[in-house]
């Protein structure tokens, strides 16, 4: 089973900013033959869209980060990074990140990495 692989996650004060990297696995596929997004799960909730970036480089924002939160590319990288700026508490979650395949129609979930803003 293809998994993405993240790092970043960590404890955060209020205010302050994390950023998640996210790589596929080594030879698998680069970022341009995907659509990609972060997607969270904060305890007792249902897994909810944080953003999305596609290969045209249009971005969607889940709800309340849009102005706080941005995704990137890095391509010499093989890289997707979530820069989360002015974090609140209500943003403690496992974050994961998704990508869909398009020649195959198929998303690929990485593990998750816990963030945790105290107030």
């Amino acid at each position: 089973q293809v998994q993405l692989v993240e790092s970043g996650g960590g404890s955060a004060q209020a205010g302050e900013s994390l950023r998640l990297s996210c790589v596929p696995p080594a030879n698998v596929f680069g970022l341009d033959l995907a659509d990609w997004g972060w997607y969270r799960q904060a305890p007792g909730k249902q897994r909810e869209l944080v953003i999305a970036l596609n290969r045209e480089g249009e971005t969607l924002y889940g709800e309340d980060v849009e102005g706080r939160f941005t995704m990137s590319r890095d391509k010499n990288k093989n890289t997707i990074y979530l820069q989360m700026n002015s974090l609140k508490p209500e943003d403690t979650a496992v974050y994961y990140c998704t990508a869909v395949l398009i020649v195959l129609s198929k998303r690929y979930w990485g593990q998750g990495t816990q963030v945790t803003v105290s107030s």
